[in-house]
């Protein structure tokens, strides 16, 4: 039995994510689920696919996942299924899926329009179950929809060239457990436009000059103690996914806060990188 993801902006207070597992096992008892995130902020379509690009690689091939996110159906927002690096996203055509389709072509998209749908305000209960299940029995995505090829991009997640290729700016694009903060400037993005030069990276009043690969790598293990960066000391690394991030290594966002409080960083905020 295939794999059910669920990613949401449901939260965990309200019955919704307990209803759609309910759901799934009434159809398929030997179904195999596993919540991916129900803390996504609402509707906010970029940090859902920021979350669904780096957690979606790690399930096997053949894995159905479900996205909760302004599933609403209308007009400008259909109904989609997608078959995209060997996974199925089922969701809305809302530009979730525009992060990955940005760098892998999807194999099929259809949009559904199953028989006798319900059209309640829990579309993910009511369509998305009914198409996931069908899947997960062995069926084809033909059944559940016809071809689709209007999938929409994710707007503004692409950061911006300027000043004839002196300056980039990117936006927060999401923020952790640990308020650190994720830009939407990759590694790679930014080794093409550097060219070997030094930089400045700036986040409000802050100016950095140096982008480490891990959190540690802040510590200057040649110095005596007394002398070193550690916890509590302001860094810019490539995280995990990356992506430029800025961190307070070792702090605790709800005691001493994070870099997002203490910069005052938030969504969508700016952040410049100055090539010298």
């Amino acid at each position: 039995m295939a794999i059910i993801t669920l990613t949401t902006d449901f939260g965990l207070k309200d019955h919704f994510v307990g209803a759609l597992k309910g759901s799934i096992y009434k159809e398929l008892p030997d179904a195999k689920i596993v919540d991916i995130s129900h803390g996504i902020s609402p509707f906010n379509i970029q940090e859902c696919a920021y979350i669904l690009e780096n957690s979606y690689k790690s399930f096997p091939d053949g894995t159905i996942h479900i996205i909760g996110v302004d599933s609403e159906p209308t007009q400008e927002n259909q109904h989609i299924a997608v078959l995209l690096d060997g996974h199925y996203f089922i969701t809305s055509n809302n530009g979730v899926i525009g992060l990955l389709t940005s760098e892998i072509n999807p194999e099929k998209v259809v949009e559904i329009n199953i028989p006798n749908p319900l059209h309640g305000s829990f579309p993910v209960m009511d369509v998305f179950i009914q198409v996931a299940c069908h899947i997960a029995r062995g069926g084809t995505l033909e059944v559940v929809g016809k071809a689709f090829d209007q999938l929409k991009d994710l707007t503004g997640f692409q950061p911006i060239v300027t000043d004839s290729g002196n300056k980039i700016i990117g936006s927060v694009i999401y923020i952790d457990n640990y308020g650190n903060v994720v830009t939407n400037i990759r590694k790679k993005f930014f080794e093409a436009y550097r060219k070997g030069r030094d930089f400045e990276l700036n986040a409000r009043t802050t100016k950095i000059k140096q982008i480490h690969n891990k959190y540690s790598d802040i510590i200057n293990f040649n110095l005596e103690k007394e002398k070193r960066k550690g916890a509590g000391d302001l860094l810019a690394l490539f995280n995990s996914s990356e992506y430029i991030e800025l961190a307070i290594y070792k702090s605790d966002l709800n005691t001493v806060g994070g870099a997002s409080s203490l910069l005052g960083l938030d969504y969508r905020d700016t952040i410049t990188i100055n090539f010298l």
